[in-house]
């Protein structure tokens, strides 16, 4: 049995003559009738009788008529359901961040903007370190990614420009420069620098590090913070100094003072990460919003 068998036969229920049921189908009607015939013989029971007015449902065609109409729905039912998948409009999207990523306002601005889009789409957030994101962007675990980048963009992917921040000195509020507006780099060495573990943020490690050496001096490195948010604290109870994302400087914690870095251009790209071509629709809709937002990033 055939979905259009289905259709024949419902046309004929409701329009209880076989003329004009082929002519809502836009079918001859003995082709119509030799399909009908082919139904009830398939069925093995008459679904129609005829009078002199058209055709009426036999209580058998009653029967069928009721779960044809059910069929016929759930069978259009899963060719929306099939077509909507196909746009990205429903599904599962997978989106990895780092935890400095997050405090940048056009990654919140941007994954609410595809809610609003595509609410069919269950979005699943998992936090990384960039090294760890692209292993899961290559593998699958993750869709898209928002990743921190040095000065070379790594091969393979495709990155999209969400900002290029400037990375700013966060300083311990009793610290003698704290009053100043702008500190040459240099002015802190042999200060011990607060910073996350390499292997736990390769990327901003590194621009910290290459900074410090640019400007004469090898850092000394003190106290290792878990994550972003515990640098600025641990600079609070005056573990050190630090360099910090301009983004950051949005968590205000008491005993820290933001200052720019003078003489210096030191910044620190945010992009997001997908693999190329987009995987899936989802994907595809995701950098599209991205898109509206930002601007391409050559790698």
């Amino acid at each position: 049995m055939e979905l259009r068998h289905i259709r024949y036969f419902l046309a004929v229920a409701e329009e209880r003559n076989v003329t004009r049921a082929a002519e809502r189908l836009g079918i001859g009607q003995p082709p119509l009738s030799q399909q009908i015939r082919a139904l009830e013989t398939e069925l093995d029971v008459r679904l129609f009788r005829r009078t002199g007015h058209g055709v009426v449902l036999t209580e058998a065609g009653e029967a069928f008529l009721i779960d044809a109409r059910r069929l016929l729905e759930s069978a259009g039912q899963a060719i929306a359901n099939a077509q909507s998948a196909g746009r990205g409009e429903t599904g599962q999207l997978n989106i990895g961040f780092t935890g400095s990523a997050a405090f940048n306002p056009v990654v919140p601005r941007m994954i609410r903007l595809f809610r609003q889009s595509y609410p069919g789409v269950t979005l699943t957030l998992s936090e990384g370190n960039t090294a760890e994101l692209l292993e899961h962007l290559k593998s699958g675990r993750v869709d898209v990614a928002f990743v921190r980048l040095g000065a070379q963009s790594p091969a393979g992917m495709t990155f999209h420009h969400i900002a290029a921040e400037r990375m700013q000195l966060v300083l311990p509020a009793t610290h003698p420069l704290a009053r100043k507006r702008r500190i040459k780099l240099e002015a802190l060495a042999g200060e011990p620098f607060v910073l996350l573990p390499r292997d736990a943020s390769p990327t901003l490690h590194d621009v910290i590090v290459g900074a410090c050496r640019n400007a004469g001096f090898e850092p000394v490195l003190g106290q290792q913070a878990p994550q972003l948010s515990s640098v600025v604290n641990f600079v609070a109870a005056e573990f050190g100094v630090s360099l910090v994302p301009e983004s950051v400087c949005r968590i205000q914690v008491e005993g820290v003072v933001y200052v720019d870095v003078a003489g210096a251009n030191i910044t620190i790209r945010l992009a997001l990460a997908s693999q190329e071509p987009a995987t899936t629709s989802k994907v595809a809709n995701f950098l599209a919003i991205a898109r509206q937002l930002t601007a391409p990033l050559a790698s």
